[in-house]
């Protein structure tokens, strides 16, 4: 038995190694079963009958996830004589060792309170308007810009909190080095059970009702406040977040100057629980250009990302350029932390930027060059809240 352990766990540690955690998990769940796996880590021919592993989105399982339970099969009966299960909590430890180096764990950041200059603020406050109301967190920068300030939106992936979130993208320090000012609405359990931003919804996906207009109504009044130039308001999110982003410059390109999208998916990319789960295994419908053109957008993605696949990106990109004329030009490089990154640009004639895609190379469902300090980070990736701030400005 210690054997057949000890080859399992070292399946498991090279499907993490791959990018595929859900497969490792898979391996590990097979053998608290007592059930014998083929080197694929898939149970072998007697078990076909057991049904198919639940997709995850941001580390939640299929049946959990977007706020319901989605249909499952039903397994065959266990034979009488199948050996004992083995003991969950070894197996949970030796999994959580088995993260990729460099990928912050998705149970860091709880309680997470990001560090402020001296000076800054960032201000525990609640929105109430017709068409909802939320929580949210309001980062004040200590630098005053010169004439009036930007605003970027901040939206958190499933499970997240706006602390978390702030904590571990380092958006606050990127934006107080511009004098912009951060919003981080709270998408609390009451409104999804799991925290997630409700992207795959019909309701959710308009203009005019919904979270799309409940967000809009909350970044006017933020905006109005703070004397926000309106031609400087910016939009960014992480998996669920990163598709609401996605969503909000497709409804309200009139608010949002540039959209930023890591991890997510293209709007109207889903209309169900069934259909979110299939764009993000990637098998996602062309995602449509939007009408009179989207807003400027930014998009990273780790190409191991085991959760949302990685063919949105390219979803995302041609969305956003639509079937404007545009002068593509790609570069590599590799960040001070090791991973190795592939940046594609798309110009307009005049020299505009319409759109860039960063593919990050081994990075898994994280924020790349996040701070292990919050939830689902990449340290080791190139630093996408930077990268960001610096896409959105250059065409403010």
């Amino acid at each position: 038995m210690k054997t057949e352990f000890a080859t399992a766990m070292g399946r498991a540690l090279d499907q993490v190694r791959a990018g595929d955690p859900a497969g490792a998990t898979r391996a590990i769940q097979d053998l608290l079963r007592g059930r014998e796996t083929g080197a694929s880590g898939e149970p072998a021919a007697q078990e076909a009958t057991r049904p198919a592993p639940a997709a995850s989105f941001d580390g939640i399982e299929e049946a959990e996830v977007l706020g319901g339970r989605a249909p499952r099969a039903q397994a065959a009966p266990e034979a009488s004589a199948a050996p004992p299960r083995r003991r969950m909590g070894a197996a949970v430890d030796a999994l959580r060792r088995l993260r990729p180096t460099g990928l912050a764990s998705a149970d860091a950041g709880r309680g997470a309170e990001p560090a402020l200059p001296t000076g800054a603020r960032f201000e525990r406050l609640h929105h109430a308007g017709t068409a909802g109301a939320r929580d949210y967190r309001l980062y004040i920068p200590a630098a005053q810009p010169e004439g009036r300030p930007g605003l970027v939106l901040m939206l958190h992936g499933c499970t997240q909190t706006p602390e978390d979130f702030a904590a571990g993208t380092g958006m606050n320090a990127a934006a107080e080095r511009h004098g912009l000012i951060v919003l981080y609405p709270h998408q609390d359990r009451s409104h999804n059970a799991q925290g997630c931003w409700n992207w795959f919804r019909p309701g959710d996906q308009e203009a005019h009702r919904g979270e799309p207009a409940l967000l809009a109504d909350l970044v006017r009044a933020v905006a109005a406040r703070h004397d926000v130039d309106a031609g400087r308001i910016f939009v960014a999110g992480l998996s669920a977040g990163g598709a609401m982003a996605a969503t909000l410059g497709a409804t309200h390109p009139e608010l949002f100057s540039a959209v930023g999208v890591h991890s997510g998916l293209p709007h109207r990319a889903a209309h169900d629980v069934i259909s979110a789960f299939a764009a993000m295994r990637g098998d996602g419908q062309a995602a449509r250009p939007a009408a009179g053109g989207a807003p400027r957008t930014i998009v990273f993605h780790g190409t191991a990302d085991a959760t949302v696949h990685p063919d949105n990106a390219q979803r995302l990109i041609d969305a956003a350029v639509g079937g404007r004329q545009s002068a593509a030009r790609t570069e590599q490089g590799r960040s001070p932390g090791g991973r190795t990154w592939r940046r594609e640009t798309h110009a307009a004639a005049d020299g505009t930027a319409l759109a860039e895609l960063w593919r990050i190379e081994g990075s898994g469902h994280a924020w790349s060059g996040g701070r292990a300090a919050g939830s689902y980070t990449d340290p080791a990736g190139p630093d996408a809240s930077a990268e960001m701030v610096r896409f959105f400005l250059a065409g403010a």
